[in-house]
């Protein structure tokens, strides 16, 4: 009998069992299959209870529960004045214990459980207290997924669009900055149950080349705004977000059109004061030009009951260009009065002329008649003379630089182009150096 046959049969048999063991230890572990098994276990009915809150510190159902909040800022669309609102798109999370969802992370090799569905698990019932509109976005699939960690941590990430009221002071428009704020608060949970707090390390975010038309995002910061009513105490966050708004756009299309239409209007200074079609067509022209300019920028703006920046610069830049047009009013009066005068003063020589040819044909005629007449001729002629003497040693002593220079502008009309010429572009400079330097170097605290 052959030994050597039962002994090769054992060894075949035993590599055999080795070969599978081998090929079981192997073989790729379903996760997903995995996964299903996890979720059914402590989801499944009568496990767990998606309208019970997770239990405090230490399991300790007394302590509040603790949801920490971050957000990433994806854009912001718009900032509308007139409305007094914001518009921003943003990725919104929030994180917090529950114990009832701990699992057998496999050794490692099971990360976390993803959700879609925010019915499955307990939800915190934040709401944006300063929200106008807001939607959800569902393309392609909706943005959003709840991921459940080995040791009972929940996220909760969801993109949302918003439209914010941002109350504005609009006192130093178009100079100014605002502070737009986001608040969330809880709705129903008070600080007892629920409590709120910022992530530690970067709670906000914002995406990189955030651009705006019209603003600047200098800054942002977080805080806290806990409210009490009469239910009680109400945990609740807020982000601030500053805004500069920016310039250069409102110098371009309003301060530099207006100080065009203000020196277009001190060209009528420059022309001849006959020309009253010109003048009155120049002066009317840019005072609805100004005026429709006015109403143009008001029409952006809500009607508040305070004086903006942007009300002094247009309501000075109207005065001026009214101004001018009242100057001609005063040019044209005093042109007609320097006519008037000088019809008098032609008049009175005419008849200055005829008394003295009268009196010197009395003279021709008799020599005793000459004799009385000339008497009163010739003391008046002293008398008329030294009057003269008086004025011209008077007026030698108070002439200077200033009179003899408007000595070359004999009548009154012109004399007031000529003030008008040098008055109002020196008024004007100086209404520039005021605004400026008092909007422009400004404490911050006067912003505030």
């Amino acid at each position: 009998m052959d030994i050597r046959r039962p002994t090769c049969a054992l060894a075949v048999l035993l590599v055999f069992c080795l070969t599978e063991l081998a090929q079981c230890m192997n073989a790729k572990i379903n996760f997903r299959e995995k996964e299903k098994q996890i979720l059914d276990q402590i989801l499944g009915p009568g496990r767990y209870d998606a309208r019970i809150r997770p239990s405090g510190i230490n399991g300790t159902g007394d302590a509040p529960t603790f949801v920490r909040v971050n957000m990433f800022l994806r854009s912001i669309s718009k900032i509308d004045d007139y409305k007094m609102e914001y518009s921003v798109q943003l990725t919104f999370r929030e994180q917090w214990l529950d114990e009832r969802l701990k699992f057998n992370n496999l050794g490692g090799r099971l990360k976390y459980l993803t959700l879609t569905e925010a019915n499955r698990v307990w939800m915190p019932d934040l709401f944006f207290s300063n929200e106008k509109e807001g939607h959800f976005h569902n393309i392609i699939m909706p943005n959003v997924y709840i991921r459940i960690f080995p040791n009972g941590n929940v996220l909760y990430s969801i993109r949302i669009s918003l439209t914010l009221s941002c109350p504005m002071n609009l006192k130093l428009y178009p100079l100014d900055k605002q502070t737009c704020s986001l608040r969330m608060a809880s709705y129903g949970w008070t600080t007892d149950d629920l409590v709120f707090l910022w992530k530690e390390g970067d709670p906000v975010q914002v995406v990189k080349n955030l651009h705006l038309p019209r603003f600047t995002l200098e800054k942002f910061l977080t805080d806290y705004c806990n409210s009490k009513t009469n239910t009680g105490e109400y945990s609740c966050l807020k982000v601030d977000l500053l805004f500069k708004r920016e310039f250069s756009y409102y110098l371009i299309q309003i301060y530099i059109p207006c100080c065009m239409l203000v020196i277009v209007s001190w060209v009528s200074f420059w022309l001849d004061q006959g020309a009253v079609p010109a003048r009155v067509s120049l002066g009317v022209t840019t005072l609805l030009t100004m005026a429709t300019q006015s109403s143009g920028i008001n029409a952006s703006l809500p009607p508040v009951s305070y004086t903006k920046a942007i009300d002094v610069w247009t309501g000075v830049c109207l005065t001026f260009v009214f101004g001018a047009l009242l100057e001609f009013a005063l040019v044209n009066y005093a042109s007609r009065s320097d006519m008037h005068r000088e019809n008098l003063k032609k008049t009175r020589r005419e008849m200055e002329a005829a008394v003295s040819m009268d009196a010197a044909s009395d003279l021709l005629d008799t020599d005793s008649n000459a004799t009385f007449a000339m008497k009163p001729l010739m003391r008046g002629g002293v008398v008329d003379s030294k009057i003269r003497q008086c004025e011209i040693h008077i007026s030698n002593k108070r002439k200077n630089c200033c009179r003899l220079w408007m000595s070359k502008f004999p009548t009154r009309s012109k004399r007031i182009d000529v003030i008008s010429r040098i008055t109002f572009p020196l008024v004007f400079a100086l209404f520039n150096l005021a605004y400026w330097s008092t909007y422009l170097f400004r404490d911050e605290d006067e912003e505030k």
